[in-house]
């Protein structure tokens, strides 16, 4: 677990609670986000999962399959890779999102259901059913950059450049690289944009 994360307050069974993730009752509602906390991590550039700031250069998120399989697809033919698709996900350290990958239950399993539906569908949430299965590979991706918009009810995030593709289909493929980028971040290391 990232030293930031680690740091991060937990729920009743000991998790950890993301940044973005809203309270209620005193509990954390970990399917949904808070859009406060959203807009205050976009503006202040700091980390959706611990909540730290994140230094200049690239970003990281997790992603489903739709954009797994486009990212694969652009990669395969030689292409860069744009989405200009907004997402309410937004961006983190490299090693606080491959942690997020292993750990939150949708992000890292393929057969994994979704625990809740969106409180508000659109366009952007369309997808957030209960009971929807993730289906198909996952990624871990790395981004230049990231741009955002805060709306009255959201905040939508565009990401640039690509610069690190890490499949998965169980996400614990990633565990090693994040040992190492924890090693790293320790060691006051910076990884090379990949």
């Amino acid at each position: 677990m990232p030293t930031e994360v680690g740091a991060r307050p937990r729920d009743t069974r000991g998790y950890p609670v993301p940044a973005i993730t809203p309270w209620e009752d005193g509990e954390p509602r970990f399917a949904l986000t808070d859009h406060a906390r959203s807009a205050d991590c976009a503006r202040g550039r700091l980390c959706s999962v611990c909540g730290s700031p994140m230094p200049a250069g690239p970003v990281w998120r997790v992603v489903g399959p739709a954009e797994t399989g486009a990212i694969a697809e652009a990669l395969a033919a030689g292409r860069p890779y744009r989405n200009l698709a907004p997402t309410l996900e937004g961006p983190g350290h490299r090693a606080c999102m491959l942690y997020a990958s292993m750990v939150c239950p949708y992000l890292a399993r393929p057969n994994a259901r979704r625990g809740l539906s969106a409180e508000t569908p659109d366009e952007a949430t369309a997808h957030v059913v209960r009971g929807a299965v993730r289906g198909g590979s996952g990624a871990v991706v790395g981004f230049a950059e990231y741009e955002y918009a805060v709306t009255a009810n959201q905040v939508l995030f565009r990401f640039l450049d690509l610069v690190e593709f890490r499949p998965h289909e169980q996400a614990d493929v990633h565990l090693e690289e994040l040992r190492a980028e924890i090693a790293r971040s320790a060691g006051g290391g910076q990884l090379p944009a990949r």
